[in-house]
């Protein structure tokens, strides 16, 4: 067998849904993944018929059709694939018949729209390249809200030992705003406006890039063909700012 026909292990898991690259990475870091019976290094490359096993069971063998769907999330529900230390987990919740794992994550206390499929690689490519793709949010807070608020939202909020990107923020009612983001730091919204002495009581997303949330709580749907192409388009225009 050439080289050429060699697949990095990580790469693999990821394709036939098994995990993430990073996921398959751990995986090989704690020991528990093994290559025709022998632990393999970090960034070994998977020969057609080696056998590979995690916890001493094989994995199963690529998929001719991965599954993309859309989940509005429930307040509650946490985006991990931890089913033993997590109950409230996302993939309990879902129950679908493949093995699936969240794109990004929503915060226990929010919800709307999130996307989870079986494609490691895929999420792997959205995640590398999400400082480009638009999420919007509709944020409600427990005081009035001025256009001092919208403004400092939308130029930038120091959090987290930088300053936030301008984004585009606009009233919705006395208490209520949307915002659209292209960054996603760690509970930015509810850090932004807790720099303003807001406190936000209800944070729901309604969309990630060109896919609506369109869903009732706690409902999944298949992402449609138009917007499985969309996707791919944007990935793929994404993946040129790295080349």
């Amino acid at each position: 067998m050439t080289e050429s026909n060699a697949t990095r292990i990580n790469k693999y898991l990821s394709e036939i849904g098994f995990c993430s690259r990073r996921a398959a990475d751990k995986l090989i870091e704690e020991g528990r993944l093994t290559i025709n019976g022998k632990k393999p290094e970090m960034g070994t490359k998977l020969m057609p018929g080696d056998v590979v096993k995690v916890d001493g069971k094989p994995v199963g063998q690529p998929k001719s059709k991965h599954v993309y769907i859309a989940f509005n999330k429930p307040v509650g529900i946490v985006c991990t694939t931890d089913t033993k230390s997590e109950k409230d987990n996302i993939i309990d919740y879902i129950k679908h018949n493949e093995r699936i794992f969240p794109i990004g994550r929503l915060d226990k206390p929010s919800e709307g729209l999130i996307l989870l499929t079986s494609d490691g690689d895929i999420v792997n490519k959205i995640l590398r390249a999400k400082n480009n793709h638009e999420k919007e949010y509709i944020v409600t807070v427990n005081r009035p809200i001025n256009k001092d608020f919208i403004d400092r939202m939308s130029k930038g909020i120091p959090i987290l030992g930088t300053v936030t990107n301008p984004c585009e923020v606009k009233q919705l009612s006395k208490f209520k705003f949307s915002i659209i983001l292209t960054q996603g730091l760690n509970r930015q919204i509810r850090r932004m406006c807790e720099y303003l002495d807001y406190e936000v009581t209800q944070l729901r997303r309604i969309r990630i890039m060109h896919i609506h949330l369109d869903l009732p709580v706690g409902k999944w749907r298949d992402l449609t063909p138009k917007e499985m192409a969309l996707l791919e388009e944007s990935i793929a225009d994404s993946s040129k700012t790295f080349e």
